[in-house]
């Protein structure tokens, strides 16, 4: 390498942020232990794993009962619904439409798009793999589709953890920041746990939902900090022709 490459080299290394390398770098990990996730299910070398999990979360005498107080089996089921379709929509629609409100019209296409698009991954990669539902344990709630990925639990993923990496970047304060992220981390947690506490989705299910919906919000979170801009325009004129009328 000459020394004009070299330092042409330098050059495009140093445009980049630090901590844009460590998240395409986790995107790759992540990529790999999906890919070797999907391997190990298809071939049936987890359901050891799947079953022992399940078994777990159930009393031994009846299959059909969880463990825990009865409160809890309510209270799980109040959370698996916020990995809702219904509940998903209404709440992109709702800070789409804020977002636009607010004149940041990029980053509200951003959002929708990027949101609409992760929901039809994660219906894809159900077609693909075409997993059947768990049998080891009676279901809590009635489900009809495929089982891996969880699509609860990547389509929250996708969603909170992408609303809250493109909305964070609209916040002024890191603290509200951290906040922003940490809230839709622990969502898209408790949802993909609820899931396989109602014994409708195996643990493997889950693990692989949560890792590529991870990915989507990364990718997406690396593609607006390039191309997206986070702040709305100056109003600073339409302000100043608001006072002159």
């Amino acid at each position: 390498m000459t020394e004009v490459q070299r330092r042409g080299f330098l050059a495009r290394l140093n445009a980049y942020e630090p901590l844009t390398l460590i998240m395409l770098a986790s995107i790759a990990g992540g990529l790999f232990v999906l890919q070797r996730l999907t391997s190990e299910v298809l071939e049936g070398e987890t359901f050891g794993f799947d079953q022992a999990v399940l078994l777990a979360l159930r009393r031994a005498d009846d299959l059909a009962v969880p463990i825990g107080p009865a409160w809890l089996t309510h209270a799980v089921d109040d959370i698996t619904s916020l990995g809702g379709i219904t509940v998903l929509s209404l709440l992109t629609v709702l800070i789409t439409v804020y977002l636009l409100l607010d004149r940041r019209w990029p980053i509200a296409i951003f959002v929708f798009s990027s949101v609409v698009s992760g929901w039809l991954a994660s219906t894809l990669l159900k077609i693909l793999v075409a997993r059947p539902r768990p049998d080891v344990v009676p279901h809590l709630i009635e489900v009809s589709d495929l089982s891996f990925p969880s699509g609860h639990a990547m389509v929250s993923a996708v969603t909170y953890l992408t609303l809250g990496a493109l909305v964070a970047r609209t916040q002024r304060y890191r603290s509200t920041r951290i906040f922003v992220m940490g809230a839709g981390v622990f969502l898209a947690v408790i949802i993909g746990l609820s899931r396989i506490y109602l014994g409708v989705h195996y643990p493997t299910d889950v693990f692989a939902g949560w890792c590529a919906g991870a990915l989507w919000a990364l990718g997406c979170w690396l593609i607006s900090k390039r191309f997206v801009p986070s702040r709305a325009p100056d109003n600073g004129v339409e302000a100043a022709n608001g006072d002159n009328t």
